[in-house]
């Protein structure tokens, strides 16, 4: 049975709808991201989840219980939900101690004092914070305030975690740290997660499933494996990891790279696309060999116009006639250098057909 419900939920503001009949389920203990650029109402969905926003339309459920509904004129207020909610921002106390800041909640819940000291206690060595609990948070690194706000969420025990761009304001290192160490109190606690990024390694690396947004609008729900290797659309390519993407043109049957040369007999669009004047050509930049055999079928011809060393990887660019497509090969791999001319190979090509504007 589903945890977390979303039946046709829609938000306005004004004339604008930043989330547009929305659909989606929960199971108990999975963690979900909502992923997509900035404005397409992530944020917004999770706050309604939440209840710092009213719905316009539609419904939210955790399990049987309603949560709102404009329709059945029912709302539930956020601290009757009882989720826990970590933020971009660290929302610590600085004149409270680390173990009085995760007391908090419990407090203005009532919770016995013998209660609460057993949960901050739990909390606090869940997130590696014993040693810290009399210190205050001005003490600790800006990944120490951040396990602050995530112990004072787990002290709760909720059932659902609201986790807004957690990580964002964390160096590199810290990020990465923390996002294993999120994934660990998950597994450990059972809750499930509704995390909210622009950031498609957090992304990758924390979810059971993925939700992609544009515009409002779900346009993907999916495993990471699978919205990466299947994306169901040309926006969900391009949002996801490193894309390229070729402008081809059709007149008579034969294809051409637009401002280039006629496509190879081996890379033909499929069937389903012919009769399209203009269709995009999509690939990864990891997905692409360089192809010695002169004769190769399938091959298109280039020019190396840049060759850029990035640690473990080789960034090129090559110039296709009047567009360019990216090559990243690791870089013990042998490969052509700045200037030369070379033959690439597509092993996942990916078609599409431009709309209009595109």
């Amino acid at each position: 049975m589903s945890h977390v419900r979303l039946v046709n939920v829609t938000k306005r503001f004004g004339a604008v709808t930043a989330v547009d009949n929305l659909n989606f389920t929960l199971e108990k203990g999975e963690c979900f991201s909502m992923l997509g650029p900035s404005g397409c109402g992530k944020t917004t969905t999770l706050r309604m989840v939440a209840g710092f926003e009213d719905l316009d339309d539609g419904e939210v459920y955790v399990g049987d219980r309603l949560l709102s509904s404009p329709a059945k004129n029912y709302y539930l207020p956020p601290e009757k939900r009882d989720f826990g909610m970590v933020f971009q921002a660290f929302a610590v106390w600085p004149h409270l101690s680390v173990y009085e800041n995760v007391a908090f909640p419990l407090r203005i819940r009532k919770v016995a004092s013998t209660e609460v000291k057993r949960r901050v206690s739990d909390a606090l060595g869940a997130t590696n914070l014993l040693e810290a609990a009399n210190k205050s948070p001005d003490d600790l690194s800006g990944g120490g305030k951040q396990r602050v706000a995530l112990a004072r969420a787990l002290a709760i025990n909720p059932d659902v975690m609201l986790l807004d761009e957690p990580l964002s304001s964390l160096d590199p290192h810290l990020r990465e740290e923390m996002r294993f160490e999120i994934k660990a109190l998950q597994r450990q606690f059972g809750f499930c997660i509704i995390y909210v990024t622009h950031d498609q390694s957090e992304a990758m690396a924390l979810s059971d499933r993925i939700l992609v947004m544009r515009g409002g609008v779900a346009q993907q729900i999916d495993t990471p494996l699978n919205v990466y290797n299947s994306p169901a659309n040309q926006f969900v390519f391009s949002f996801i990891g490193l894309s390229n993407f070729l402008e081809v043109r059709g007149e008579g049957g034969a294809y051409r790279l637009a401002g280039g040369d006629a496509l190879p007999a081996g890379l033909a669009p499929p069937p389903e696309f012919a009769g399209n004047a203009r269709l995009s050509l999509a690939s990864r930049p990891a997905e692409i060999e360089f192809d010695d055999a002169p004769d190769a079928a399938a091959a298109l011809r280039g020019t190396v116009v840049r060759k850029s060393y990035l640690g473990e990887i080789i960034d090129y660019l090559v110039r296709l006639g009047d567009q360019t497509i990216r090559v990243q090969k690791v870089r013990h791999s042998p490969g052509p250098e700045q200037g030369a001319n070379c033959a690439l190979r597509l092993l996942r090509p990916t078609w599409y057909v431009c709309a209009d504007g595109e």
